[in-house]
């Protein structure tokens, strides 16, 4: 596992950052702890809690409490409901009891990365900023955190209020998600990507039938050449790379990036995503990637 600086904060944070929640712990507590011990094994030190959800609060806990707690880093996400009723709550006392009842169940002592999920422009109340203040200065929480991809974001980010910028951010990533990072790093904000992949392989149109014979009658036949361009195919013909790992690997080029947030729900495919960082890309393959974001531009 590879390590970059975690904002001004002069720590090291690792490339990937765990998503830890209810996908996984569908499968049992027990697989989420090995999940999680697994994660800890291949070097991984940063872990986001998807909701204030108490039992995958205590899992996590668990498994965190066999290292330095000094060592790890552990955000929370706000806003995105707690697992029970998924009600949206950027309300003080709602966020108050939320990040309470994770350090109750978690005994994780702290909160590293306050995390507000997608607030609308005028959903956050000057009590709910009062009250994570707050909590900043006794302690409960390090730092201050935002997240989505709406132009909303960009006013979020040029406020100088927020420590991180959770983004969504793939291969094909428009020029705003990217000024927006830009302008997250000139503020010294640690950028978070996620939503790194996405199946892009296009699927073939129904191509038009050809009737045959009088009126019609025959056998039907459908024209073999009509296929329609698949501008990012390669990435499931690169040898020895899943087009996962390939996204992960190419969002990892931007210097912007200190860790992205992967959602794995077993340990095969957290091994597969823990081992790209390691990997340099084939050659020749970024400017690829970037010739296909052309033609797929284009093709839209």
């Amino acid at each position: 596992m590879r390590y970059r600086p975690f904002g001004v904060s002069g720590s090291a944070i690792s490339n990937l950052t765990l998503s830890f929640g209810a996908g996984v712990l569908k499968r049992g507590r027990e697989a989420g702890l090995d999940l999680l011990y697994s994660a800890l094994e291949a070097g991984v030190n940063s872990y986001r809690l998807e909701t204030a959800d108490p039992v995958a609060a205590e899992v996590l806990g668990e498994a965190l409490s066999h290292v330095d707690r000094k060592l790890v880093y552990v955000s929370l996400t706000l806003g995105a409901g707690d697992g029970r009723d998924q009600q949206r709550d950027f309300s003080a006392q709602g966020m108050t009891a939320a990040i309470d009842r994770v350090l109750h169940f978690s005994g994780l002592g702290w909160i590293d990365v306050a995390v507000l999920h997608e607030p609308g422009e005028t959903e956050l109340a000057q009590s709910s900023l009062s009250a994570l203040k707050a909590m900043r200065a006794t302690g409960r929480i390090k730092l201050l955190g935002i997240a989505g991809g709406g132009d909303v974001m960009d006013a979020y980010v040029s406020t100088g209020a927020f420590d991180a910028l959770l983004t969504p951010f793939d291969i094909n990533a428009d020029w705003k998600i990217r000024n927006r990072i830009r302008s997250a790093r000139e503020q010294d904000m640690a950028v978070f990507a996620y939503d790194f992949y996405a199946d892009r392989r296009a699927r073939a149109p129904d191509a038009p039938i050809f009737k045959k014979g009088l009126f019609g009658f025959g056998k039907d036949k459908r024209p073999v050449d009509t296929p329609k361009k698949d501008a990012f195919g390669f990435l499931y013909r690169t040898q020895n790379w899943t087009a996962e790992a390939i996204c992960l690997s190419y969002v990892l080029t931007d210097p912007s990036v200190s860790s992205v947030i992967v959602t794995p729900t077993d340990t095969d495919r957290l091994a597969t995503l823990a081992a790209a960082p390691e990997r340099d890309m084939p050659p020749g393959l970024a400017a690829q990637i970037e010739m296909a974001r052309v033609v797929a531009n284009q093709a839209a």
